[in-house]
């Protein structure tokens, strides 16, 4: 048995074991299909325990149901609804992390909460700030995580709403759009538990390419 040791890891064994399968739980929805897909997209890009959800599959599969008529709202519409639950998922997160972190980080006891990780997060906005708002946005975990680190390290929330809009936009039109026109594929649609760890897998590629790039930097 392998033993998962990372967030990440775990996440994804979940969703490889097919606890959380994204297609049968909105089928399982009926009609209310879509309205179960914005409610899951606030709640991972909102608060901690999103981590374990879906999202990047979810809408894959969105994209699919749309496709089929499964979901008979109008692709622009669905587009709309499940940016704009994305986007006040992290205004959510942004403003707990504004609200509550301040008293968390301030207890000198603490020993998960320490006050030198918010000056850590402080530095990591100013250096990488918008482009790490939108590259949170296709990477799992992280982008249920630094939305609250963002109301904590009180970045301009102006520029933070800026481009976080800029994310979820970019992010749920990607990914429903890849499952709408995809999704009919013979060998995808048979293989839609691959195509998830698939779609995991290649949304940290923005990441290592960021990390790759700033490590080039730093040499020079």
């Amino acid at each position: 048995m392998v033993i998962a040791t990372t967030p990440f890891e775990f996440a994804t064994s979940i969703q490889a074991a097919g606890f959380l399968d994204p297609e049968g739980l909105l089928k399982g929805f009926g009609g209310l299909a879509l309205f179960a897909a914005c409610m899951i997209l606030f709640i991972e890009c909102g608060l901690l325990i999103g981590v374990i959800l879906p999202g990047d599959s979810l809408l894959f599969i969105v994209g699919m149901l749309l496709a089929s008529n499964f979901i008979t709202t109008p692709l622009a519409v669905a587009l709309v609804l499940m940016t704009v639950s994305a986007i006040a998922g992290n205004l959510l997160g942004y403003w707990t992390g504004a609200k509550v972190g301040p008293r968390l980080f301030s207890r000198p006891d603490s020993k998960i909460f320490k006050t030198e990780y918010v000056v850590t997060t402080q530095n990591f906005f100013e250096k990488h700030g918008t482009r790490a708002i939108v590259l949170a946005r296709f990477v799992p975990i992280v982008r249920s995580v630094i939305t609250g680190m963002a109301g904590v390290a009180k970045m301009d929330f102006k520029t933070y709403a800026t481009y976080s809009t800029i994310g979820g936009i970019a992010w749920v039109t990607s990914m429903t759009l890849a499952g709408y026109f995809l999704g009919s594929i013979p060998i995808i649609k048979e293989n839609i538990d691959l195509v998830a760890i698939a779609i995991v897998l290649l949304s940290l590629v923005p990441v290592a390419f960021e990390v790759l790039r700033q490590r080039k930097h730093n040499q020079n």
